[in-house]
């Protein structure tokens, strides 16, 4: 079974955006919220004002990809939302930037274990 499902439902972005706690870096804004199950839930949300839709796809496969390999040190039990920064130059993206910031922003929440 995989350890974390995707968020799809608007009303599930809302709560947790709504209930969450916020952590802001450079380029991300995270949302992170407790939930009551054994596995983790993850959405990704970049506004049509960030790009055209091959810039703001190719932020999501980077974001996707960072998360994916931090994905085994975070605690079960946790809903996350990430949303890209308006303004930022998708562009410049770099996945090194993205990983560096998502480790540091869930080392902040305290949700993932010792690397």
């Amino acid at each position: 079974m995989k350890q974390t499902e995707m968020l799809k439902k608007n009303y599930e972005f809302k709560t947790v955006l709504t209930k969450g706690r916020f952590y802001v870096g450079k380029q991300l804004k995270v949302a992170i919220l407790k939930n009551r199950r054994d596995f983790k839930l993850l959405g990704i949300a970049i506004s049509t004002k960030n790009g055209k839709a091959f810039q703001r796809n190719k932020a999501k496969r980077l974001i996707r990809e960072s998360y994916k390999n931090l994905e085994n040190k975070i605690e079960n039990g946790y809903s996350i939302v990430i949303l890209i920064k308006n303004g930022i130059d998708i562009n410049n993206i770099r996945y090194i930037d993205v990983f560096n910031e998502l480790k540091d922003t869930f080392k902040k929440a305290q949700i993932i274990n010792k690397i």
